[in-house]
């Protein structure tokens, strides 16, 4: 394995390369779920769970109580009475889960999820820690499984309420229950699934989370033939090689580091024709800056971002939503060839699908899934890990196709169409935008998003990032010393209307000449 960054990460945007057998991009939780279940039940060594959240109560399969094995044999398919039966089943197996810690106050209202946690502390194959290394404010946030270091998954899914869904998102889904009985809406993820010396790349990277978290020494699991991978699974790309990129904040002996945000304004830099991505948020200020410098160009590259109507939970619509709003209208300033759009998916009665995912797609020549959002929070504050693929590096030369189909089916997905149809409108409207927004709405369709007018106190709360500061240190800075338009920033608003003006002169005299 290549390990391209050295500790502090501040300049360098890929932590490791590594080979992956197998790679395999899994769209919703439905699927997930079930594809999880599966390698889990494949496991030899060791099976690790690193998330943002766990919720013990959840079905990995939407009203299904147990699977059978045949010959009388059966399983549970809720996830905390799951976990048990790994353990019993398979006494040499290690299960070890790391969770953010300050969902341990989720932990105790949910009931029944106390009990699993006793449960659970009585099992000796069993240990579960709650991660607090990390500053006050930061939050680790992380979506990755290792199994046996043979197979690992990273991407923006957690096992936990409210994730379950099918690629259909059906309006007003029955299935879509919470563990209390309660429906939840309809909600859009992805995650990649990896088979190789990826997975053992992965597992250095939990082992060391795990040890500054608190955990004690955690060795390598022993070379194995066998592969956790779900029979039922064919992978989409074969004999590739892997980026791994990571946030991490400064913590004690732990540097900062930035691979992801540096990787992200690279990767912006290089786009040559589109940018397709799917983030939970936009909010962050170096995304928007590197892609203004891209829009201030006379033929920019065409940058479609899909997001959900708005954020999920009050705290996060107030810091999220005002952010967006404010950052959309900056950079609405230097897109002069209109090539920016955000749109939001929805349902065949309307609903909002809320897009979880966290997906760039460049040229069809990137392809990047990862944990972390277009937030500043993503960038230098919270724990993230992204995994991504580049048809740059020689073994990945003969990718592209598959790229654009993965593409092509997350655009069929959200319009509601057949992936075969997608290559031509495109062609025939002009760009991804154009085609989406032109679909009729009588299925699942896309909208463009409605920017809300922000009062003078929201625009000050998005100007300061007081809820979603770039670094630790930053969290208790006068308020003019950071912010979405920082002094010397490209989002500073003369500099804005310098480039929109000058990117104006040029078309123009293209245009005359």
């Amino acid at each position: 394995m290549e390990d391209t960054a050295g500790e502090e990460g501040h300049s360098r945007s890929v932590w490791r390369y590594a080979m992956a057998d197998k790679a395999h991009v899994v769209i919703d939780a439905a699927d997930y779920f079930e594809l999880m279940r599966d390698a889990m039940c494949k496991a030899k060594q060791r099976v690790f769970l690193i998330g943002w959240d766990f919720d013990t109560r959840i079905l990995l399969s939407a009203g299904r109580r147990w699977w059978n094995l045949g010959k009388g044999k059966r399983y549970p398919a809720r996830l905390g009475s799951f976990m048990l039966w790994l353990a019993h089943h398979t006494p040499e197996l290690e299960i070890r889960l790391l969770k953010w810690n300050v969902a341990l106050l989720k932990s105790v209202l949910r009931g029944t999820m106390v009990i699993d946690l006793v449960r659970w502390a009585m099992s000796r194959s069993i240990d579960f820690k709650f991660d607090s290394a990390h500053p006050v404010g930061c939050s680790h946030h992380q979506k990755i499984v290792v199994i046996d270091e043979r197979l690992a998954v990273c991407g923006g899914i957690d096992m936990t309420t409210d994730r379950w869904d099918t690629r259909e998102h059906i309006h007003k889904d029955k299935r879509r229950r919470r563990p209390t009985g309660r429906s939840y809406g309809p909600w859009h993820d992805v995650t990649m699934m990896m088979e190789g010396e990826v997975a053992a790349a992965l597992g250095e990277l939990g082992r060391d989370r795990w040890k500054v978290a608190g955990g004690e020494d955690m060795p390598p699991c022993k070379p194995q033939d066998e592969s956790p991978w779900p029979e039922t699974l064919r992978a989409e790309f074969e004999n590739v090689e892997i980026g791994i990129a990571r946030t991490r904040a400064k913590w004690g002996d732990c540097a900062q580091v930035a691979e992801i945000e540096n990787l992200f304004v690279e990767q912006i830099a290089r786009a040559k024709r589109f940018i397709y991505a799917e983030t939970q948020y936009f909010a962050s200020r170096r995304i928007a800056e590197a892609i203004c410098q891209r829009l201030i160009e006379e033929d920019p590259p065409e940058i479609l971002i899909v997001n959900p109507i708005t954020a999920d939970g009050w705290l996060e619509q107030v810091a999220m939503d005002s952010a967006r709003a404010r950052l959309v209208r900056a950079v609405g300033e230097v897109d002069h060839a209109g090539r920016f759009q955000i749109v939001v998916p929805h349902t065949s009665g309307g609903t909002p699908i809320y897009v979880h995912a966290k997906l760039t797609i460049i040229d069809d020549e990137i392809l990047r899934i990862g944990s972390a959002n277009m937030n500043n929070r993503s960038m230098g504050l919270d724990s993230e890990c992204d995994v991504f693929i580049d048809v740059a590096r020689p073994a990945n030369r003969d990718v592209g196709p598959k790229i654009t189909a993965l593409r092509h089916s997350l655009i069929a997905e959200h319009c509601g169409i057949d992936e075969d149809r997608v290559a031509s409108l495109i062609e025939e409207h002009g760009s991804m935008a154009a085609m989406m927004l032109a679909l009729p709405r009588d299925g699942k369709h896309v909208r463009p998003l409605e920017l809300p007018e922000l009062n003078d106190a929201e625009k000050a709360l998005a100007d300061s990032a007081l809820l979603d500061a770039e670094r630790p240190g930053e969290l208790f800075e006068p308020i003019d010393r950071k912010g979405l338009f920082r002094r010397r920033g490209v989002l500073q608003k003369p500099g804005l209307r310098k480039r929109f003006s000058a990117a104006r002169k040029r078309v123009t005299r293209s245009k005359v000449g």
